[in-house]
C-alpha cells in the first residue's frame, strides 16, 4: 500500500464521526469551521500525480476530485485529493470516516452524517452535490469490493 492512502485514526467509522462532531463543535461560527476543514485537507497524504486523471475523477463534483481505493487484509483504504482547498478538507473528513474500514462497515455507515453535522447545508448547492457524489463513489467502491 502506498503512502497516499489514509490510515484510520479512530477505531470505527462511528467513532470518527463522533470525533469530527466534537472537533467542529469547538468553533462558534462557520468561518472558523471552514478554516479547520481546509487545514484537514492540507494534511491529506500526497495524492500521486499519475492518479490525477479522468479514470480517478469523481463525477458530479464542481471541483476536480480524485479518488483511489485499495483492498488490504479485508479493509478498503482510500486516497483522495481535490484542486479546491475546502473540497480537499471535505475529502479528508470522508476518508477519516471510511478509509481502512471493511466494505461492510462502509456500507453500514450512512453518509447522512454530512447533513447532520451541517456540512452540506453550509456549502453552496454545487459543493453539497459534490460531497454527496464523493460519498456515493466511496459506497460504490465498497459495494464492488
Amino acid at each position: 500500500m502506498t503512502e497516499a492512502f489514509v490510515v484510520p485514526e479512530d477505531d470505527t467509522a462511528r467513532a470518527a464521526i463522533d470525533e469530527i462532531a466534537a472537533e467542529l463543535a469547538m468553533f462558534d461560527d462557520w468561518m472558523d469551521r471552514y478554516q479547520y476543514i481546509i487545514e484537514l485537507g492540507r494534511k491529506l497524504p500526497e495524492f500521486p500525480l499519475a492518479w490525477q486523471n479522468e479514470a480517478h475523477r469523481v463525477p458530479g463534483c464542481q471541483s476536480q476530485v480524485w479518488l483511489e481505493a485499495e483492498m488490504q487484509d479485508g479493509r478498503l483504504y482510500f486516497a483522495g485529493a481535490s484542486d479546491a482547498a475546502i473540497v480537499s478538507g471535505l475529502v479528508a473528513l470522508l476518508l477519516r470516516v471510511y478509509s481502512g474500514r471493511t466494505p461492510h462497515e462502509i456500507q453500514e455507515t450512512d453518509p447522512v452524517f454530512l447533513h447532520e453535522l451541517g456540512l452540506v447545508k453550509a456549502l453552496s448547492t454545487n459543493r453539497g452535490n459534490g460531497v454527496d457524489a464523493m460519498a456515493r463513489a466511496i459506497m460504490a467502491r465498497a459495494a464492488a469490493a
